[in-house]
């Protein structure tokens, strides 16, 4: 490129691939744009997610470099990054679904997926019918000739229900109806396409992240079909995963294992302690031998019960605001899954959408605190969460 002017070589850099070496980390394309030197080869990048790389909002080498990852951790068939947890089920609900469609869902629900199923209600015309989730049964029951989704959590958000995922996806077996399951709070932890599930998702600004550093989601897909309808979908939503976001959730990934097990251990070191507290009315934990779904969570969560659990204070709602500003070490604020442990008051935050009889159903109460737990040292969490409780109490 010599011959041109400056000021064109100011615009055309040469772009150096590795030569005689490879990267022992994926690399950040940031770059939106590739060039083609045929005119068929560009045509034919349009044609689906596993196609050359062409426009990053239809996809770029850094986030299929997560999307592979992702998709080889759950055992899955093809994977679609998003920009955040409620873009992979914005994309994978409005993809799927259709006015008239009919949805089954769980009574204990993240906010913002509760509040999307009720939008999709009042907008779309979508039929829903919520379900305790203790009982496979309460689905076959609720089956009608218009389902189409089955919607679930692994361990619900925030009062950590443990669902049966391989009873509950057996019961729409042969159906045609798709089981979608939000996987958030137990990444590695749980396989759910193993137990029979269509669709997982993640909000990967939790646990796969991990550092509270992005913001992403991700849905995996069992049946590359599936795959292809949302990514067709998504595509067109803009839902589209940033490269330096993907990047950073790759590196989340290379420490997911070793921090799932300690904030597991911890977490279940806390919830027995919280349980003898005179001030705590109830813990919600699977890891605690009288958590309803215990035993279901030994064999679903073998390695662990996840980072977060809950637990009600005997003080309603006054006691959680002054809990969660008598914290110091913990932050009160949103978000789960980070390295450093967080409160949250749910009924007046994340679940704020949320009216007083859904939250009842949801089993969730004026004086549920959320506790997602970091890599502090256990003693000094439960130094800071002790003298924040007698405040409280």
């Amino acid at each position: 490129m010599t011959r041109h002017h400056p000021q064109t070589r100011a615009v055309h850099p040469s772009v150096v691939a590795p030569e005689g070496s490879r990267p022992l980390g994926v690399p950040i394309y940031q770059g939106h744009l590739f060039a083609f030197d045929d005119a068929g080869d560009l045509a034919a990048a349009f044609d689906g997610p596993d196609r050359a790389f062409m426009y990053s909002r239809m996809s770029n080498p850094t986030v299929r470099s997560f999307e592979l990852a992702v998709t080889e951790l759950e055992g899955g068939a093809g994977a679609l990054a998003t920009a955040s947890g409620m873009g992979a089920i914005n994309a994978v609900l409005t993809a799927l679904l259709r006015s008239g469609d009919h949805v089954i869902a769980q009574s204990s629900l993240y906010g913002g997926t509760y509040a999307l199923l009720r939008d999709l209600a009042d907008r779309w015309g979508v039929e829903l019918t919520h379900i305790s989730g203790d009982d496979p049964a309460e689905v076959r029951e609720a089956l009608r000739p218009n389902t189409r989704l089955l919607y679930l959590e692994t361990v619900a958000n925030p009062t950590t229900h443990v669902t049966d995922l391989p009873a509950f996806a057996g019961a729409v077996r042969g159906t045609g109806v798709l089981t979608v399951v939000d996987n958030t709070f137990a990444p590695l932890l749980c396989r759910p396409i193993e137990h029979g599930v269509d669709v997982v998702v993640h909000s990967a600004t939790k646990f796969i992240g991990g550092h509270g550093d992005i913001l992403g989601g991700v849905a995996v897909f069992a049946d590359p079909a599936v795959h292809r309808r949302v990514w067709d979908h998504a595509i067109e939503l803009g839902s589209t995963a940033d490269p330096f976001a993907a990047w950073l959730a790759v590196r989340g990934l290379a420490t997911l294992p070793l921090r799932m097990a300690r904030q597991s251990a911890t977490a279940l070191d806390l919830a027995r302690r919280l349980a003898a507290h005179p001030s705590v009315a109830r813990v919600h934990y699977p890891g605690l031998i009288d958590h309803p779904q215990h035993e279901l969570a030994r064999h679903l969560l073998p390695d662990g019960s996840g980072g977060v659990l809950a637990f009600e204070l005997a003080g309603g709602r006054e006691a959680g605001r002054v809990f969660s500003e008598a914290v110091r070490l913990v932050s009160l604020g949103p978000s789960l899954g980070n390295v450093a442990t967080l409160a949250m008051h749910p009924a007046s935050t994340s679940h704020r959408q949320m009216d007083a009889a859904s939250l009842a159903a949801a089993g969730i109460g004026e004086g549920t605190v959320r506790l997602s737990v970091g890599l502090e040292h256990p003693d000094d969490l439960w130094a800071d969460i002790e003298q924040a409780l007698e405040k409280a109490g």
